[in-house]
């Protein structure tokens, strides 16, 4: 991450990166609803305002990661989810389980066009392989032990000892059998949490709707409003019998959490207080000037490009109804959410002038830098950390075509199996992260998920679409043991392409899931000796790729040094003004509240707060993606409502807007009434809030949330899913 907290930098540059000169999380001023996604434990600091814009219970039990409401709330590794019943039954997005509804499909039992609901619980379907379910037991600070000494080394070693403290403070919180420790770092590293979570590895898919319902809208209406989608699917967490985390078995029993939601019935009305608790991925509202114009000079562009084509090469390769389209779908579905997004990046970043707001932001820092001698260090960081994201953006660029040319599925899976046969040559504390034992049932996952997402007509079709734009870049920017190893030369054309290919999908035995399986424990010497012609591509590409990694750590140790100080300084920036500086996030829980709001992003359009069932019908086409069930139609033809309705609005309502702040990852948050109830899911945002990832504009900025009464509806009225609706706890 790319932010830090502390006051006085000039103590941190003499004082061996230790942790106790930390200031407190004191706000010194008011703090708007909308913007912000706090960390648990800087609540309190803003009780006031939360108890101001409508919350009525205490900013310190939000504060309390493992009480309530926030031990109700999990992450997915991805995405967020939250426990609404006392049986581990857990509610997320239907696009966050969307992929372990496609790894239990074939065109001839398509639960993504069908939907799938367990009648009983023995007849819940293994998730995805990897897929996990993590419930927050304890968080720990852990800066001091992290950072002491750290200020006097070269940032290669810099780096690296970082690395092995964190991995050191992991190991010892996982001796307890059954969890999965993480050390998060905060404001660019200034600060470390060790944050402890339970590992709930057999999660079983219990119900999702039909993408007619829970993709209703598809990539049309994705990032617009507008919306009717029923984006909801249901998990459930199984321990052993002694209640510790355990593999798949039929002998294991639903998780008991300490804490789960209440579901609201009653719902929310225009302008109610909200709050959205989950586990966002990442933002980079604290950039500086040289990534925000590289970013949207060229990444942004280049990538928008690729993808377009890489959907494009997919579809052609796989048509509608076939098993290979299948295997594709959620890779379809993911590319098509980034290039939309990215879109709306580049749009947002346009309209709101980004890239001059940024210039004016540094301009103003560097002004209140220059007013005080003793701030001098802030404005030498911040020209160095500059100088460090140009070196940064150009190593980007010039590995981009490289990176990608490396995606095909059996090269990845040989990579990483010639990694691990290296790796497991240390000792296992010694090991990079994602090859020590505790990734190892990851590892296996990963190699047996292939099965169901991959085809070998489709990878070679997407690897030759990766060459074409590989080989049109200039001889300086191509890797020569590459184009050794793949027999490309200047000369090659595209034209070439697939012929050059063939030997590796006709001799490979990577295919064949045992085989990769069994290849997890072969020495390095054996893979060398390997005629299998991805393997013998891995172990080609295995020095270059090191050298890539080794400079990758050498520019991140130097932004540890730098990062820190440079976020220092927006802290006492903005605390001068009154302001609380939240971290970036960064995949640990954060809280955001506001309000159920409309808005005009633009003149001449305005958004209501809410969509109606009645806008489904006027939508439906009969085609995907606007093709909604026969019966869910005729209930609404009908007006059958049940309790559902919100009066004001004359219809039970589908979704709702707010102004809260969100991103990827706080997909499946739970949102969150004045009482902590469960009123909805965030599950998206407006085409032209998507920018806010960078610079949060309040007009714009919206976020989109299924409503906990339409899922109920659906439940009740459509899939006849009554025996959840009778698992849960309803409230009015």
């Amino acid at each position: 991450m790319k932010t830090s907290r502390r006051s006085v930098i000039s103590l941190w540059l003499a004082a061996s990166l230790t942790g106790p000169v930390l200031t407190g999380h004191v706000l010194s001023g008011p703090v708007l609803a909308g913007e912000g996604m706090y960390t648990p434990d800087q609540l309190q600091d803003i009780s006031g305002d939360l108890r101001k814009a409508g919350l009525r219970i205490s900013a310190a039990k939000l504060a309390d990661l493992t009480g309530f409401p926030m031990g109700a709330v999990v992450s997915l590794g991805g995405c967020s989810a939250s426990f609404v019943s006392n049986q581990g039954l857990a509610v997320t997005n239907h696009h966050c389980a969307r992929g372990s509804v496609q790894y239990n499909s074939t065109a001839e039992n398509n639960y993504l066009e069908n939907g799938f609901l367990a009648a009983t619980r023995g007849d819940e379907l293994p998730a995805a392989p990897g897929s996990r379910i993590y419930v927050t037991t304890e968080v720990t600070d852990v800066t001091e032990r992290v950072r002491t000494g750290t200020a006097t080394l070269d940032p290669l070693e810099r780096y690296e000892t970082v690395q092995q403290r964190r991995k050191d403070i992991t190991a010892e919180c996982e001796v307890d059998a059954g969890y999965r420790c993480q050390v998060a770092g905060f404001y660019g590293g200034a600060e470390y949490k060790l944050i402890k979570r339970l590992e709930v590895r057999d999660v079983r898919l219990v119900y999702a709707p039909a993408d007619s319902i829970g993709k209703y809208g598809g990539d049309i209406d994705n990032w617009q409003w507008p919306r009717h989608t029923g984006d909801f699917a249901f998990y459930r967490a199984y321990v052993g019998p002694d209640g510790t985390a355990a593999d798949y078995s039929e002998d294991n029993v639903p998780y008991e959490p300490e804490h789960h939601l209440k579901v609201s019935a009653a719902g929310l009305e225009d302008g109610d207080f909200v709050m959205a608790a989950g586990y966002p991925g990442s933002t980079s509202r604290y950039t500086l000037l040289a990534e925000v114009e590289n970013t949207f000079d060229w990444t942004y562009p280049t990538w928008t490009v690729l993808l377009n084509d890489w959907i494009d090469t997919i579809e052609a390769t796989a048509p509608e109804g076939s098993d290979a389209r299948v295997k594709y779908e959620a890779l379809l579905a993911g590319l098509n959410n980034f290039e939309k997004n990215l879109r709306g990046q580049i749009e947002g970043a346009r309209r709101v002038g980004l890239v001059d707001r940024r210039r004016a932001r540094e301009a103003a820092l560097a002004e209140w830098i220059a007013a005080d001698s003793a701030r001098a260090d802030y404005g030498e960081a911040i020209t160095a950390l500059s100088a460090l994201s140009e070196e940064s953006a150009a190593a980007a660029r010039t590995q981009f075509w490289y990176g990608n040319v490396s995606r095909p599925q059996l090269f990845s899976a040989a990579r990483r199996l010639y990694r691990l046969s290296k790796e497991r040559l240390k000792p296992d504390a010694e090991r990079e992260q994602g090859y020590q034992e505790r990734d190892m049932a990851f590892i296996r996952q990963g190699l047996q998920a292939i099965d169901r997402r991959f085809d070998p007509a489709v990878d070679k079709a997407q690897w030759i679409l990766f060459l074409k734009g590989y080989i049109g870049q200039p001889m300086a920017e191509r890797v020569a043991d590459f184009d050794a190893a793949l027999g490309l030369t200047a000369e090659t054309t595209a034209e070439e392409l697939p012929a050059l290919l063939d030997r590796f999908y006709e001799n490979t035995t990577l295919g064949d899931t045992e085989t990769r399986l069994g290849l997890m424990d072969a020495t390095p010497e054996a893979l060398e000796a390997s005629d299998d012609p991805f393997i013998q591509l891995a172990v080609a590409m295995y020095a270059y790729g090191f050298t890539l990694e080794q400079q990758s750590k050498e520019r991140a140790g130097r932004a540890l040094a730098l990062r820190p100080t440079y976020m220092d300084a927006i802290t006492g920036w903005q605390r001068e003004q009154g302001q609380l500086t939240y971290p970036d996030a960064n995949s640990t829980l954060r809280v955001t509240f506001g309000s159920v709001l409309g808005g005009s992003p633009r003149d001449g359009m305005a958004y209501l707060p809410f969509t109606t069932l009645e806008g489904i019908t006027d939508k439906n086409t009969g085609e995907a993606p606007f093709n909604a069930p026969q019966s869910l139609l005729d209930r609404v033809a009908a007006r059958d409502y049940g309790p559902y309705a919100l009066k004001s609005i004359g219809s039970v309502p589908v979704n709702f807007l707010s102004d809260l702040d969100s991103t990827g990852g706080n997909s499946g948050s739970a949102t969150l009434n004045a009482r902590g109830e469960l009123v909805g899911l965030l599950f998206d945002g407006t085409f032209e809030s998507v920018n806010s990832d960078w610079d949060f504009d309040p007009r714009t900025t919206r976020t989109i949330h299924v409503d906990t009464r339409y899922m109920l509806w659906v439940m009740d009225k459509v899939d006849g899913a009554r025996t959840l609706i009778e698992e849960m706890d309803i409230v009015d």
